[in-house]
Formats: structure tokens, sequence, C-alpha cells
């Protein structure tokens, strides 16, 4: 599919399949914004003015104006407003899919139709706030933000004489501990996996995000083509001694994925096909070697006899890898972390990246990954710079 070129004098104008283009945005009965696009425009000027045109007709679907300072202006309009029409045109498309997330699901379903936002007071922040810590414990802090940030602007235009948010309750946000490895760093631990026998797992946790456990379920049958159906995972089941808390048996055993959704199917890069093809010809060499004491469960990794490994031996490896070769220490979730990352920061939706992943919910891997989205660097210098007003 071409790229799309985007005009160089009109700023919301696009060439693509042989016409000018331009984006659209329709507000949804649940108050959410449908995108979409049009064509057939014979120039970008003809395109430009359409979105103009496109753009006072959503204004009107809100119905607010804000230039005129409408004193009826409901919050909840007034926060659609902020975001569909300044605040996304100036952020990165991570930071946008977390805000649109932040704004959608955790604010606007609790904001009455009717809540005049002149009149928003500190305690009805509080309320507000209040309502989203029933999502994760991420939410509260990361909706004060968004509505601080949204409240500030306000002022700067003079909507409203201060901003209520700043008063409101706190909520401290405690960060997952992700280690992220450089590219250098990647390519090392790459460089060195070849030639040991975990070269495959490694590839399938830093560029399919599978957990440890799905990975160790994996059968040669579940690669089809280009594609890989996750099915399954391989859990230990640990017996105890009466009455105590000895673990005497430890017992591998196939469960189903974590979540429904962890049941899912998707296109996996080359090189891990190739990997896995390798693979196969060792197993079908070792078949022959150990003859009727091979033990044949289709597995992708497992011993030499067929049995599968076990459920540290990965870690193991891991860990034994980045002490020897002086990279920081790493997990096997640590690489299923690193492969979300290098999604989001490519702008990959959160409800795609949750998908890929298998998480059963988006507030999930909300949950791991906003710190990751928010650039919040770039955002609290831009509330510094952008928005501070005389007390």
């Amino acid at each position: 599919m071409a790229k799309a070129t985007k005009s160089k004098k009109c700023p919301h104008a696009f060439w693509e399949r042989n016409s000018w283009y331009h984006r659209t945005k329709t507000l949804q009965p649940d108050y959410t914004v449908k995108y979409g696009k049009i064509g057939g425009f014979k120039t970008d000027l003809e395109a430009e003015t359409s979105y103009v045109e496109h753009m006072k007709e959503f204004e009107r679907q809100l119905n607010v104006q804000f230039i005129s300072q409408d004193e009826n202006t409901t919050l909840k309009n007034y926060l659609i407003y902020w975001f569909e029409t300044l605040f996304s045109e100036r952020i990165k498309s991570s930071t946008k899919s977390l805000t649109a997330y932040v704004l959608y699901h955790f604010l606007i379903p609790h904001i009455d139709d009717k809540v005049i936002l002149r009149l928003v007071s500190t305690d009805y922040i509080n309320r507000l706030l209040r309502e989203t810590t029933q999502y994760c414990d991420s939410a509260p802090n990361k909706s004060r933000e968004v509505l601080y940030i949204a409240m500030q602007e306000a002022v700067s235009h003079r909507i409203l004489r201060i901003n209520p948010v700043k008063g409101s309750d706190t909520y401290p946000r405690k960060t997952p501990e992700i280690t992220i490895l450089s590219k250098e760093q990647i390519k090392k631990l790459l460089r060195i996996e070849k030639s040991r026998n975990w070269f495959l797992e490694v590839l399938l946790g830093l560029y399919c995000g599978l957990r440890k456990g799905e990975i160790l379920g994996l059968k040669f049958s579940d690669f089809e083509k280009r594609t890989l159906s996750v099915q399954r995972q391989l859990v230990t089941d640990v017996e105890l001694e009466d009455g105590g808390y000895k673990v005497i048996k430890y017992t591998p055993v196939l469960r189903d994925p974590k979540s429904e959704n962890g049941i899912r199917t998707m296109k996996v890069p080359e090189i891990i096909l190739v990997e896995v093809e390798k693979r196969r010809k060792r197993v079908e060499k070792e078949k022959e070697e150990y003859g009727e004491g091979y033990m044949d469960f289709d597995y992708i990794t497992c011993q030499k006899n067929g049995m599968p490994r076990g459920r540290s031996s990965f870690n193991t490896e891991l860990n034994r890898i980045c002490k020897r070769n002086g990279l920081p220490h790493i997990t096997v979730h640590g690489l299923r972390h690193m492969f979300a990352t290098s999604l989001l920061e490519r702008g990959v939706s959160l409800p795609k990246v949750s998908s890929l992943l298998g998480h059963g919910s988006i507030n999930t891997t909300f949950e791991y990954y906003v710190g990751i989205m928010e650039e919040t660097e770039k955002i609290i210098a831009y509330i510094n710079d952008e928005f501070q007003v005389e007390e």
C-alpha cells in the first residue's frame, strides 16, 4: 500500500490513492470519537477547506463555543473538545492513545451530561477521581494528570479563573519495575544466544511477547504458514508433604492461557519460522537417537528425550548469559515487556498491544505500560512552560 503524502501548504490534507484526503471525526452516542478519512478532492486546498468545514460541524455536535466563553459549556463537552481539537494536534501517537484511553474509559463514563465546566469544584474532581480507582492503581493518578492539563488550558484561555484540580487529592502510582535493554544490548544477547539452545525461545519472548508458560507449552503443530496460535501454557503443579510446606514433587501440566484473551493467533517474523524449522530437524534427529525411549509430545521446547524443560531453566539461562557478558539482569517476562514497549513506542494502539499480549483486560496493559506511554518529562515541561498563570 502506498504511503500517504502530506501537503506542504495545507496541514490537514494528504495525497493518497490518486486524490487528496483529510481526516474526519464523528462524535458517537457514547461520547467516544470515531476517526475516518474522506477523499476525492482535486486539490490540497479543496481538501483543507473541507476539513475546516468538517471541524465546524464536529464542534457543532459538541455544542460548545469556547471563544465566546459560553457559560453553559459542560465539562464533558469541554474535555472532548480539548482532547480532539487542541491537545491531540500537538502530541505523539503514543501519548494520544494513552490520553484517549484515560479520557474515554476512566473519566467520561462517570461525568454527568449536565455538569457545567465553570461550576466544577475541587470536591467534584475528588469524587470523579475516586470513581476511577475501580479500574487499576494507576487510573486515578493518570486521570488527575489529564484533568490538570485540560483544566489548566481552560485557565490559560480564561474560560476558568482557577484550576480546580490543583487542590485535589493525589494518588501516587507504583511503577512496575521493567528492565529494558538498549538496541546494542539486545543485539549482543541475540548474538550470544544464537549459538546456544535457547535462541528460539528468546526470539519468541522478544518478538512475539509470549509468557514463559506459553513458550514452554508451544507445539510444532501451533505453527501454520506465517502464523502462531497460542492455545495453552505449561505450568507446574506442586505436591506438598502432609501437613507441611515442603515441596516433595513437581509435575508439569498443560493448562489454558491465563485469560480467555490469552488464546490468540499472531503473525510471526521470518527469523522465528527459520528457527522453528531448525528446531524441528534437531528434534527429528533426537527421536531417531532415542527410538522407543523418546517421549513425543510435539513440544518445540524439550529435552533430548522429548520431555518438557523445567519451568526455571529459561530464566536460569538468561541469568547466566547476562552475568557472564555484562548485561543487565533480564527475565523471560522482561523479554515480553520489551516486545510491548517497542510496539507502544511505534504508536501501536493500547487495545492492539493488549490483544497481542493476551491480557485479560486493557486495564492490565495500561497498568504495566502507562509509564512508557506517557512521555512524562515532555508533559511536565509542557505544563510548566505553557500553562503558568499568576495565583
